[in-house]
């Protein structure tokens, strides 16, 4: 660790002084110091306001969980920043084009319209109303890192001051969240200059059914493209609304897909070593190091086996409902003149993803955009056109029922399946269907069978006395 002497405010010189200086009661926190350690912006105002609320966290004392307080305020602050308000001319051409693409999708998908009206949201309001989603995924990773504070002060704090460490466990645990908290709302305030719509980052932000759009965004993302506004707006309001249809259709869809994510985040474990490290050699006017792991991921280790079972499953879904979306909005769009480049523009842009998004993944450990979105979409594809829209969707009604990972890599058998499906023929039983026909007709092998008489054992494929000459009996 760099040797620094406390300045002339009396603000200690190095992290672990300050931390040993604060618990002692001998000094307080530099917030100037902190914020450079989370790679906060150092503006005082937002710094006044972001160390009253750690000073808030600490205060709670116990383990009181993670206050997310933090995260919303810190993300509406970000997103307020500027010119986000929508203009009775924002609404008006956002209406028009709504109306126009439920009367388009009405043709492209056989779900209905829940006559839910979408939402227009400023910057700022779609933080609000997508940040509970953003800490249920984020909370297992937190809670992590919270620990692992609360473990590698204990361990670098000296023998004399072991006790009084013990004491403040729980203010340390509430000081790591806290961190954790301020550095998610950085990325939802980041985020929410990004995104075109509730569905956007490709999971259910808005509660099922919902949807929305940021006229702000969508203004910003035609701001390079060649192409009428009026088409813009029609092509998202579109990719959108098909979005939402799905999810509402598909109760079972949203509930699925966050507990995936919550389970492979639960499995996040920090790096200890990388922490101790850190917290050995952290020089506070000169974060870099602590910066440069927060956003290279080092602090989270390589995926576990489970983790990247999950993953495996969590990215054919994803991919699953982005081809889906795909697919339904270009056939809803199939009249607009330039659907195909705002289409290109769409993947391009879901491909690289932004800069918050890199942010989230690193922060969480997990990338939001599918891989396999274009082989996914051409199945649903070849599905639509071999049995229509009506049979497509009937997948999405039962978790049992939706594709595959290996119907994404070749559809032909669910193709052929669904074809045979519907013109009344029976599909060719497979190995799990025939061993269930032979469990209910009674001819399916038991293996050898102990006697209970005489403690022989009857072997199911030799010759009965007893006449009987179904196997195993």
């Amino acid at each position: 660790m760099t040797d620094r002497t406390p300045d002339e405010s009396g603000d200690p010189g190095d992290f672990a002084d300050m931390m040993r200086q604060f618990l002692s009661g001998q000094g307080g926190i530099d917030p100037s110091q902190l914020a450079g350690a989370a790679g906060l912006p150092s503006d005082p105002a937002a710094l006044q306001a972001l160390f009253a609320q750690l000073q808030s966290a600490m205060n709670r004392g116990g383990d009181d969980g993670i206050d997310w307080s933090v995260s919303r305020r810190q993300a509406a602050a970000i997103a307020s920043n500027g010119q986000d308000a929508i203009t009775p001319a924002d609404r008006e051409a956002h209406s028009r084009a709504i109306e126009l693409a439920q009367l388009w999708l009405g043709e492209a998908t056989a779900f209905a319209d829940g006559g839910q009206p979408t939402e227009l949201l400023t910057r700022a309001a779609w933080t609000e109303e997508t940040m509970p989603v953003w800490t249920q995924l984020s909370e297992p990773v937190a809670t992590s890192i919270a620990d692992a504070l609360t473990r590698v002060m204990a361990e670098q704090t000296p023998e004399e001051m072991q006790e009084m460490v013990r004491g403040a466990s729980g203010m340390i645990r509430n000081l790591g969240g806290a961190l954790f908290a301020m550095q998610l709302g950085q990325v939802v305030g980041q985020l929410s200059a990004e995104v075109v719509s509730g569905g956007d980052v490709g999971i259910p932000l808005l509660e099922a059914g919902r949807s929305a759009l940021v006229p702000q965004n969508i203004a910003a993302f035609g701001d390079e493209l060649d192409i009428p506004d009026d088409q813009i707006r029609l092509y998202l309001a579109v990719r959108e609304l098909a979005h939402s249809r799905l999810f509402r259709h598909a109760k079972w869809l949203r509930l699925d897909l966050i507990s995936a994510i919550t389970e492979y985040a639960r499995g996040i474990r920090i790096d200890t070593e990388r922490l101790e490290t850190l917290a050995q050699d952290f020089d506070p006017s000169n974060p870099e190091d602590l910066r440069a792991a927060l956003s290279d991921g080092s602090l989270i280790p390589p995926k576990s086996d489970e983790q990247l079972a999950v993953l495996a499953r969590l990215e054919a879904t994803l991919a699953l409902i982005e081809g889906w979306v795909d697919v339904v909005t270009a056939e809803a769009t199939a009249r607009l003149p330039k659907a195909d480049a705002i289409a290109e523009t769409v993947r391009r842009r879901r491909a690289t993803g932004g800069p918050a998004e890199s942010a989230f993944s690193t922060l969480v450990g997990l990338e939001l955009r599918p891989r396999r979105l274009r082989e996914a979409a051409e199945m649903w594809r070849r599905v639509g056109s071999a049995v229509g829209a009506a049979a497509r969707e009937a997948l999405w009604s039962h978790p049992d029922l939706v594709p595959q990972g290996s119907d994404i890599d070749d559809p032909s058998s669910l193709v052929a399946r669904l074809e045979a499906e519907a013109r009344g023929e029976s599909p060719e039983p497979d190995d799990i269907d025939q061993g269930l026909a032979a469990l209910l007709d009674g001819t399916l092998s038991a293996g050898p069978r102990e006697n209970a008489s005489d403690g022989s054992v009857d072997d199911p494929g030799s010759d009965d006395t007893d006449g009987d000459d179904r196997p195993g009996r």
